[in-house]
């Protein structure tokens, strides 16, 4: 295991200076690390795919670039890493971490891209090599990439393991960048009077009979807390595709016109595909619910800062044509913006931070779309394959 500091500092002395990516526990001491150096650039993107684009940005200035990212992510950056830097030959160097890993336990999201992630890589003709866990591997590697970003003219990745680096120690002020960001002036309520996600939560599932909605939870801590509160079979979780959520239960909503379709979304995933709103404003019928739950961080990836605190989601909401858009100043009257016009939106800025001892859910994957599509009554023939 090395510190953050082992790596980035001979990085910075080899010329990397401007840092993109998305957070990822792994990832968590380096982000950390770059936000709050001098003479070093971290910008948070939105998804995989913006982060490298980010990064060809700057290698085309002259800088010498990173784009850090989960595996789970590295298919939204397939895009941009095959028809624009292989197309045009712009180099920048990738830290991809190694969700998944075969052999080692994780969550069940992670399981196929753990064993694709090298294939992937191969085929997209990108070299690779394992990111350094010992201090006296740090500058060989880094001189390894740099030849063959420099004599290809392609990327090339490191792959981050599980425990390769040391937690960046906490220090008493968050990141520069990050800093400026949390701080920023947000458009709703004071922090003294937003509500617990997991109030809100409790306010949800009171609201919502088993037979007559659909609650589908983004990643992360919206999912998780969700199942803490109760776990029914009108609950999907989505425990991986990042940003998927609102487009997921546009699809059901669409398919079930008698049923409610309630998104529970937070700020990163929003983020992360919001032009999916445009599309919700456009298509969703008189079913469609958006509770959008905004703290301001990446929780669930170490606190890292994102950047709703600088934009206004509701007032992007209604210019997507959502019929109906609420601000919740407070704990917010979850079965009366049941009632409102839909599309509808009801964006409530949240505090961060989780019950102790939150659990994940117990039930898996494949088993909570089996028993939601048992309580639908629609019986697909998919439904009887045994993963």
């Amino acid at each position: 295991m090395i510190t953050a500091q082992q790596f980035i500092e001979p990085a910075r002395e080899t010329g990397f200076d401007f840092w993109a990516g998305v957070p990822c526990s792994f990832l968590g001491p380096l982000i950390d690390y770059t936000g709050a150096a001098d003479g070093l650039r971290y910008v948070g993107a939105a998804n995989e795919g913006d982060a490298v684009a980010l990064a060809t940005g700057a290698a085309l200035a002259g800088h010498r670039a990173v784009a850090m990212m989960q595996n789970s992510g590295l298919g939204n950056a397939v895009s941009p890493l095959t028809s624009l830097n292989q197309v045009f030959r712009i180099p920048l160097l990738l830290i991809i971490s190694l969700r998944g890993e075969p052999g080692s336990a994780d969550e069940p999201q992670h399981e196929l891209m753990g064993r694709i992630t090298l294939p992937l890589l191969d085929t997209m003709e990108i070299g690779w090599d394992w990111f350094p866990d010992r201090a006296s591997e740090v500058g060989p590697v880094l001189q390894e990439a740099v030849s063959r970003m420099d004599t290809t003219a392609r990327p090339f990745a490191l792959v981050m393991k599980k425990g390769t680096v040391a937690p960046f120690p906490a220090t008493p002020e968050a990141p520069r960048g990050a800093a400026e960001l949390a701080a920023a002036p947000a458009p709703g309520a004071p922090a003294a009077a937003r509500p617990r996600r997991q109030d809100v939560l409790l306010d949800v599932v009171a609201a919502t009979p088993e037979s007559e909605t659909v609650l589908v939870a983004s990643t992360g801590y919206c999912g998780r807390q969700l199942y803490a509160v109760q776990d029914r079979a009108n609950h999907f979780y989505m425990v991986g595709s990042m940003g998927c959520a609102a487009s997921l239960g546009l699809g059901l909503s669409l398919a079930l016109p008698g049923k409610s379709v309630i998104v529970i979304d937070g700020d990163g995933a929003a983020l992360m595909r919001m032009g999916n709103m445009a599309t919700v404003g456009a298509c969703a019928g008189d079913n469609f619910y958006h509770l959008l739950l905004d703290n301001h961080v990446h929780e669930s990836t170490g606190g890292q800062a994102t950047v709703s605190g600088r934009l206004d989601f509701p007032a992007i909401a209604r210019a997507c044509g959502y019929r109906s858009v609420t601000r919740a100043g407070a704990r917010p009257d979850i079965a009366r913006y049941l009632q409102t016009a839909s599309p509808s939106m009801l964006y409530v800025e949240t505090l961060p931070g989780v019950p102790g001892g939150l659990p994940r859910p117990s039930i898996r994957p494949f088993e909570v779309a089996r028993r939601l599509v048992a309580l639908l009554g629609t019986d697909p023939a998919w439904a009887a394959v045994e993963p």
